[in-house]
């Protein structure tokens, strides 16, 4: 009996493997979901639907994108790690799902080793952008208008508690200001419309997002938080130039459900990395103020985790000074 149960249990893991290799192979057999956590029209929507649409053409099914808000991305990605780990769902991990959720702790269940970190694409330096008219015309105006009046600009942000609200507080302390921040959850297109009504004079977010809006010359770019100038819009000084040591930014990482075959990764990294080597998508990224930033399934998961632990200590040393609060 056990020497009949040893021969079964052997060929059913044969069978197995066999059937996960077949299972590969084959991949993919229908369309795949992409999910955004962020809402239509924003940069990260725009990058990672292009990024599809050029990786559909080699991998032999539709790539549709799904926008999923809410929770400060974490709504979507939360469907990420539930999802059936067979390659037909993947997602799109920004800044504040590596970083402000989990640090936050709100869910005790979003954890990212229930996720496969694919590649990351893009990286992109965060700026603050004004309206054309601004009477801003450098960071030293805007500074002097803020000490004059504290607390009555305007300046929107996305998410109380994310990337870009850390960014401006983190702005304020260095330049000794106060400005009233006004969050717009959903990402980059509830700013667009604040500035264009005039809800806000001012928006921090990144010039990739808005890039559209500064080709079309409803707004500028006032300063770029990083210590290279973009070459989109090399007009814009970066912070570093301005006298302010502050450089923080947005990236986009691709994954999947922890428990996705590992050949299934391999061929879903393979046709990102091809299409965002594409001349299709270099010459488009080439004008949206984003730089292609690859960093493959070897590696990304480890600069994830470095990432986490440095902005997690700068952000603990910001509450330890009383600057937020957990």
């Amino acid at each position: 009996m056990k020497s009949f149960l040893k021969v079964a249990g052997a060929t059913l893991a044969l069978s197995i493997g066999f059937a996960s290799q077949s299972f590969a192979a084959d991949y993919p057999t229908k369309d795949i979901r992409m999910i955004i956590p962020w809402g239509a029209g924003g940069g990260t929507d725009g990058i990672v639907r292009k990024l599809g649409t050029i990786a559909e053409k080699d991998i032999g099914q539709s790539i549709y994108a799904e926008n999923i808000e809410g929770g400060i991305s974490a709504t979507g990605i939360m469907q990420v790690m539930k999802a059936r780990p067979d390659g037909y769902t993947l997602g799109a991990l920004t800044y504040d799902s590596v970083v402000t959720v989990p640090w936050q702790g709100l869910l005790p269940t979003y954890k990212l080793d229930k996720l496969k970190l694919i590649a990351r694409v893009t990286s992109e330096p965060d700026a603050i952008i004004v309206d054309a008219d601004s009477p801003y015309k450098s960071v030293d105006d805007l500074v002097a208008a803020a000490k004059e009046n504290p607390g009555q600009i305007k300046i929107g942000i996305q998410n109380t508690g994310s990337r870009l609200h850390l960014a401006m507080l983190q702005f304020q302390q260095l330049t000794g200001t106060e400005f009233k921040l006004i969050a717009y959850p959903g990402g980059a297109a509830p700013q667009k419309e604040a500035i264009l009504s005039d809800e806000v004079d001012v928006v921090a977010t990144s010039m990739g997002d808005f890039s559209a809006l500064i080709e079309g010359g409803d707004v500028r770019g006032l300063v770029e938080f990083s210590d290279n100038r973009n070459p989109t819009f090399p007009d814009v000084p970066t912070a570093k130039e301005e006298g302010v040591d502050l450089q923080i930014g947005s990236f986009i990482v691709l994954a999947a459900p922890a428990d996705t075959p590992d050949d299934v990764i391999a061929k879903v990294e393979a046709n990102y990395k091809a299409a965002l080597e594409s001349d299709e998508f270099q010459e488009w990224v080439s004008k949206v103020g984003v730089s292609p930033n690859w960093l493959g399934t070897d590696e990304v998961t480890a600069w994830a985790e470095e990432t986490q632990k440095t902005l997690f200590d700068q952000m603990q040393a910001l509450v330890d000074q009383g600057v937020i609060k957990k």
